[in-house]
């Protein structure tokens, strides 16, 4: 006898979702996962993008169908392809896959070098589709493009991993963009270990800045650079080109601190006893800037100590916003770090297994899908208490 009442899911009304026995599944969370992925068209948007140097002359499983298992896979916690093997007659996942079977390893694997730069690039504009339609039902007003750069750890002789001497370890130095408000995932881009920080960011973050004033001219977008690595004059010059607002942290110089230390002299402190913190702004201009732009300056004299520590952040933020809101504007991006944490832990988007760089960089996308599709279900349909998870647990940078 059944304890709770029997649910028809819209997707697929042959599937009943009951408490009353029959094959058994650890998984039966996918089915939500599915209705959702229905209501909002995941599935057939990246069907319709994606498009694949197949030879294949016969086949059991279509292209649409291996991406669909491999996100779902992820979403359940599957993360290696062998998985699929266990899998195979799983009644969850054959009934979302729509087919008797799932597909084996060497089937994944092999769907996997199917992938090229431009078939990953055709994934990307069906993940911007994506967010665009969730923009749209939220009713967005603001957009932070929260930049940053994060490794993933290879082992073994993998095309294009090189020693990163920031992070002392050997692997791929990819470069992302999530959005601030929302924590949607916006781009992921894969790079050699070895390429410095801000390598390649205008190229990255140009066909954003462009599509938002061009599909969404009433939101108002905002760069926000995860470190002083981003401190690029090229970025400012595109944003101030696309009236977009930024905040970046800059590196210390000599003359930077020389402007710090004259507004605060160390010598002039009050107490020794008590933390002294001031906000300051000045205009400034670097060598290879093209003219001056404000600067906020964070002075910092930590109780019991003699010096003050300065910081520095790079901003075109009106004067309406007085220097210390600028520093916590900026310090809000704490929250980014635990949108790569959960795309890490959670949806391995750091699982770079292949030797070939272009299978690894199709994994990061399908990676970016699953942890997307499920910030969409938390984000839009959840109870308001359960749907701010990474921002409950925010923590501020340590500007």
């Amino acid at each position: 006898m059944a304890t709770l009442p029997q649910l028809t899911l819209d997707f697929n009304r042959k599937i009943k979702l009951s408490n009353d026995g029959g094959e058994l599944s650890s998984d039966t969370g996918e089915f939500f996962f599915r209705e959702f992925d229905e209501k909002i068209s995941f599935s057939e948007i990246l069907a319709k993008h994606l498009n694949l140097k197949d030879e294949r002359l016969y086949y059991f499983h279509s292209n649409e169908n291996l991406l669909r298992q491999k996100i779902y896979q992820i979403i359940a916690g599957y993360s290696e392809d062998d998985a699929a093997d266990q899998l195979t007659k799983d009644p969850v996942f054959t009934q979302i896959i729509g087919t008797d079977v799932l597909a084996s390893q060497p089937s994944l694997s092999r769907f996997f070098k199917r992938f090229d730069s431009q078939s990953i690039e055709e994934l990307n504009q069906a993940n911007q589709e994506l967010i665009d339609k969730a923009h749209q039902f939220r009713e967005s007003k603001a957009l932070i493009f929260d930049l940053d750069s994060t490794h993933s750890d290879t082992y073994g002789n993998q095309e294009s991993a090189a020693y990163n001497a920031h992070y002392g370890t050997v692997g791929f130095h990819p470069l992302v963009v999530f959005d601030g408000v929302t924590g949607d995932f916006i781009k992921a881009k894969l790079r050699p270990g070895n390429v410095y920080t801000s390598n390649g960011v205008v190229d990255f973050i140009q066909p954003l800045v462009e599509h938002y004033n061009n599909k969404f001219p009433e939101t108002t977008p905002f760069v926000r650079g995860g470190d002083s690595g981003f401190a690029v004059p090229a970025l400012y010059d595109l944003c101030e080109r696309e009236s977009v607002y930024y905040v970046i942290r800059l590196k210390a110089n000599a003359n930077l601190q020389r402007i710090a230390d004259e507004l605060h002299p160390s010598l002039m402190t009050s107490d020794v006893t008590k933390t002294e913190c001031y906000y300051e702004e000045t205009l400034y201009q670097a060598k290879s800037w093209s003219k001056p732009r404000k600067v906020i300056i964070k002075s910092v004299r930590p109780a019991g100590e003699l010096f003050f520590n300065h910081s520095f952040i790079v901003t075109n933020l009106v004067d309406a916003f007085s220097p210390k809101d600028i520093v916590l504007a900026y310090q809000k991006r704490g929250t980014m770090e635990n949108y790569i944490k959960e795309a890490k832990n959670g949806f391995y988007l750091d699982k770079m297994n292949s030797h070939s760089f272009q299978v690894n960089e199709g994994k990061m996308m399908l990676s970016l899908l699953a942890y997307n599709l499920t910030n969409w279900l938390r984000t839009l349909c959840f109870p308001e208490e359960q749907k701010d998870y990474a921002n409950r647990n925010n923590t501020d940078t340590d500007y």
